[in-house]
């Protein structure tokens, strides 16, 4: 685990991104001439879920998405309301295996189902940053450095994981 302190604050803990669960040499992407999997109907709710949350996104998400979008943040891409196995993640970087979460009030209840959801994600090879959404509005900046700071790792040519 990691504490990362940005203007006196702690910010968020998280734990670097552990080698890829599909071992080295995995492939990257489909192999040429074979159709994608067909996606389950469990992946088509998901799918119509994320767009149905990009409509209508929180200030907090809003605020982020202005400064991860168009490979704003070190020219890595970001999409966000990404479905991700039975999760729908706020922004994910596939490239940087790092997903962001903003949290609204409802998740000081919810702490069990997200431990369950990171765990999950982690499994998965991704950095899972989370961040209170009034403190997103009022710490952009400081929120910003700690989001750089996974991506800069999980595109770092000394991570292990960058070589397969």
């Amino acid at each position: 685990m990691r504490s990362i302190t940005v203007s006196g604050a702690q910010v968020v803990q998280y734990q670097p991104r552990p080698p890829s669960p599909w071992g080295e040499g995995a492939p990257q992407g489909r192999e040429r001439g074979k159709s994608p999997p067909v996606p389950s109907e469990t992946q088509h709710r998901n799918i119509n879920r994320a767009r149905a949350f990009r409509r209508r996104q929180t200030p907090a998400e809003a605020r982020l998405w202005s400064r991860l979008r168009n490979g704003n943040l070190m020219g890595v891409k970001f999409r966000r309301q990404v479905p991700i196995g039975p999760y729908i993640v706020d922004f994910a970087s596939r490239s940087a295996r790092v997903v962001v979460e903003a949290d609204g009030g409802q998740h000081a209840d919810m702490e069990e189902e997200d431990l369950r959801r990171t765990a999950f994600l982690e499994s998965r090879g991704y950095t899972v940053l989370r961040f209170w959404n009034h403190y997103i509005l009022k710490e952009t900046d400081a929120v910003m450095e700690v989001i750089g700071e996974a991506v800069h790792w999980g595109i770092h040519p000394d991570n292990p994981v960058n070589h397969p």
